[in-house]
C-alpha cells in the first residue's frame, strides 16, 4: 500500500489549486474587463443618444396639427415663427417677408387649373392650418445614416481637380478651371452678366441610386463666382436614400456661402432658408415622367428682391416656398454672375474611378433621346437689371462625362429651345 505523509498531502494539494485560482482570477478578470467595456460602450451610447435627442428636438419643432402621408412621412404643421431657421444667430429678430408682388405672374384659366392639381404626396392627406408651415419631420433613424450629426443635410465638400478650360470665349478668359472629382454633371450655363434671377420648367422622374452616399439632382444653380470658392442657391428635384431614406423623387432647395463645407443645407435642415408657403421642402413629388408615355414638369424659379436681398424660391410660377435672407448671403445678396441649368450625380465612383457607378441622372437615358425618353428643361429663362424674364443671349451645353451623362440644347430655328440631359452611369457600351 502507498503511504502519502500529512506533509505531502498539503504541499500535493497546493499545487493542485494554484491552476485553479489561476483559472479563476482570470475568470475574474475577463468578467471585470466585460464590465468595463460595456459600461464605457453605454457612456458612449448614452452620449450619441442624448446628442441624437438634441438634434432632433432642435429641427423638429412642435406640431399644430400632425398629417400623416400616404408615403410614409409624417408633416408637423408648425408655426411659422418656430421654423428651424431662426435658431441662426442672425435671424433671432428676422420678421418675415411675403414674395414681393413684381414677383407674381399674371394668371390665366390654365394656369389656375394647374395649381390645383396635387404635386406632393403629402397633400392627399391633408391641408395645414393658416399661420403654420408643413415641415416633414426628421426622424432618428434619419439621423443615424448621416456621416455624422455635424454633416447631416448638407452636400459633401467638393474634391477638386485642376481642368483646361471647358468653356468658350464667351463665358472665361481664364486657361483653367477647378473640376470636382466627386461629383459629375451636365448643363447648361449662363455666364458673365448680373443675373437677379432664373427659372425654368424641369421635367419630373425616378432615376435610379445605386449606392449608398449617392444622389442625383435636376436643378437649378445660382452661383456669385466661377471658382472653388463660391456661393450659391439651387433648387429642383433630387433622388438622395441617405438624406431621405427612400429611392423618390422629391422637391429640395440648397444654400451654401462657402462651397459646400460647413455653411448651408439642404431644406431646413440647418439654419438659413426660410419658409412662407405650403410646400414641403424634401416632399415626395408625383406624378412622374414615363418613357414614351405622358411627360410631366414643375416649374422653379428663384429672384432676387434687389432692396431686401433676399433670394425667393417659387414652384408652379406663383406659389411661393420662401426665401433665403440677405443675412445668410455674401456678394450673392447683390445678384449672381453664373447660372446653370441641368443634373448632377454625387459619387465617390465617378470621373475615372472604375466601375463608375451605375447612379442614373433624369430619366436614366441619354441627351440624344430627346422627348418622352431624355430628362428635358425648357421655357428656361434669366432675369437681370433690366428685370425683364428672357432666354439668355449666350449658353454653353456641357458634360463633365459625356459618355456617362450627356447634355444637347436643341435650338430649332424659329423654336423655343429646349434642353435635354441625363444618362445610365456605368453601361458595358459607353462608361466602364
Amino acid at each position: 500500500m502507498l503511504y502519502i505523509s500529512s506533509n505531502s498531502k498539503r504541499k500535493y494539494q497546493s499545487q493542485m489549486g494554484k491552476p485553479k485560482f489561476a483559472i479563476l482570477l482570470l475568470w475574474v478578470l475577463c468578467i471585470l474587463c466585460i464590465i468595463l467595456h460595456l459600461n464605457v460602450e453605454a457612456r458612449v451610447s448614452s452620449h450619441l443618444e442624448r446628442e441624437i435627442e438634441a438634434k432632433l428636438k432642435q429641427l423638429n419643432k412642435p406640431a399644430v396639427k400632425t398629417i400623416k402621408s400616404e408615403d410614409g412621412d409624417i408633416i408637423d404643421c408648425i408655426n411659422i415663427y418656430d421654423q428651424p431657421t431662426f435658431n441662426h444667430p442672425a435671424l433671432k429678430n428676422h420678421t418675415i417677408k411675403a414674395m414681393p408682388d413684381f414677383l407674381v405672374e399674371s394668371k390665366n384659366s390654365s394656369s389656375e387649373d394647374e395649381e390645383t392639381l396635387t404635386f406632393q404626396t403629402w397633400q392627399k392627406s391633408g391641408r395645414c392650418p393658416k399661420g403654420t408651415i408643413p415641415v416633414r419631420r426628421i426622424l432618428k433613424e434619419d439621423l443615424l445614416r448621416a456621416t455624422s450629426l455635424n454633416h447631416f443635410g448638407r452636400k459633401p465638400p467638393e474634391v477638386l481637380k485642376n481642368s483646361t478650360n471647358a468653356f468658350n470665349h464667351n463665358f472665361s478668359n481664364s486657361n483653367s478651371e477647378f473640376i470636382p472629382k466627386n461629383r459629375s454633371s451636365a448643363y447648361l450655363v449662363t455666364m458673365g452678366y448680373n443675373y437677379v434671377g432664373a427659372q425654368a420648367d424641369i421635367n419630373v422622374w425616378n432615376p435610379k441610386v445605386t449606392q449608398p452616399d449617392d444622389f442625383t439632382t435636376a436643378q437649378i444653380w445660382l452661383k456669385n463666382d466661377n471658382n472653388p470658392y463660391f456661393e450659391s442657391v439651387e433648387s429642383g428635384w433630387m433622388v438622395n436614400p441617405k438624406l431621405y431614406g427612400d429611392g423618390a423623387t422629391r422637391f429640395f432647395a440648397y444654400w451654401t456661402t462657402d462651397s459646400y463645407n460647413s455653411k448651408g443645407c439642404f431644406d431646413l435642415t440647418c439654419s438659413g432658408f426660410v419658409q412662407t408657403g405650403q410646400v414641403v421642402l424634401g416632399g415626395a413629388l408625383e406624378p412622374i415622367s414615363s418613357h414614351f408615355g405622358l411627360q410631366y414638369s414643375l416649374n422653379v424659379g428663384l429672384f432676387l428682391e434687389p432692396d431686401s436681398g433676399n433670394w425667393y424660391l417659387k414652384i408652379k410660377n406663383n406659389i411661393a416656398v420662401g426665401y433665403w435672407p440677405a443675412e445668410i448671403l455674401g456678394s450673392l445678396r447683390h445678384s449672381a454672375i453664373l447660372v446653370q441649368w441641368g443634373g448632377q450625380v454625387s459619387s465617390t465612383n465617378i470621373k475615372k474611378v472604375t466601375p463608375h457607378t451605375k447612379t442614373q441622372m433624369g430619366s436614366g437615358d441619354f441627351a440624344s433621346g430627346r422627348f418622352q425618353n431624355a430628362c428635358f428643361m425648357q421655357n428656361v429663362r434669366i432675369k437681370d437689371y433690366s428685370l425683364q424674364l428672357k432666354y439668355p443671349q449666350y449658353v454653353s451645353a456641357m458634360a463633365e462625362e459625356p459618355y456617362c451623362y450627356s447634355a444637347l440644347n436643341v435650338a430649332d430655328y424659329g423654336k423655343e429651345p429646349i434642353f435635354y440631359f441625363g444618362g445610365p452611369g456605368q453601361s458595358p457600351n459607353h462608361c466602364p
